[in-house]
């Protein structure tokens, strides 16, 4: 498990909310993110371990032949970093994770045929990813496919090297339909198209309102570029 533990004692920069996952397709800057808001509160970071899934590589290469084990080894790790969230909640400790359980369905509705998607459902109606609860709220992060595949490529990770714009795209188009029907949470959709959530203090400062005014079930932010 990946956790960052961080001392705050200024009562406002206690995190407003004790669980918060960040979502959206590859290269948004959901680690990054997380990592940030673990800085200015006083959370635990529990992140995605994608080189501890053997077959993830080889999905790159060849996703036909290897979605299924990807995603159903993505399934049963995600169902452990679900218990491991469980427990850090009940010991009052408050928790930011880079993933939603739910989101190995996402992308394996997208890669599977019919078959493997009716088998893949089958499987992992016997694997409990719940344990966790909800989160108290999701942050849905945006970017163009050409942005996203930019991104993917400047940070260099060798198993990522095959990823192409147009699956970004439409991956994108799956998490942006996902979230148009998920209701367990509320959600806060955040176009990072102009947003530098890593390297601009104003544009950290901008999310950080947009989280603690929201007061809805949904809302959504884009910068004006």
């Amino acid at each position: 498990m990946n956790a960052t533990p961080v001392t705050v004692t200024a009562p406002e920069l206690r995190a407003l909310h004790r669980y918060i996952a960040i979502e959206g397709p590859i290269g948004a800057g959901k680690t990054s993110l997380a990592h940030r808001l673990a800085e200015r509160w006083p959370v635990r970071t529990l992140l995605e371990r994608p080189e501890a899934n053997p077959f993830l590589a080889r999905f790159y290469g060849d996703m036909p032949r290897y979605a299924l084990a990807t995603e159903l080894q993505f399934a049963l790790q995600r169902a452990e970093e679900s218990r491991q969230t469980a427990d850090l909640l009940a010991q009052g400790v408050a928790v930011i994770t880079d993933f939603i359980p739910q989101k190995s369905a996402v992308f394996a509705r997208l890669t599977l045929s019919d078959d493997e998607w009716r088998l893949y459902q089958s499987l992992t109606a016997r694997i409990d990813t719940t344990a966790a609860g909800a989160p108290d709220l999701v942050i849905h992060l945006q970017a163009s496919a050409p942005t996203l595949h930019a991104r993917v490529e400047k940070r260099g990770r060798a198993e990522e090297g095959r990823i192409s714009e147009a699956y970004l795209r439409q991956l994108s188009d799956a998490y942006d339909q996902f979230f148009y029907h998920y209701d367990e949470s509320p959600v806060l959709t955040v176009n990072t198209e102009h947003l530098n959530l890593l390297e601009s203090d104003a544009d950290f400062a901008l999310l950080l309102e947009q989280i603690e005014t929201m007061r809805g079930r949904k809302a959504s932010f884009v910068k004006a570029e």
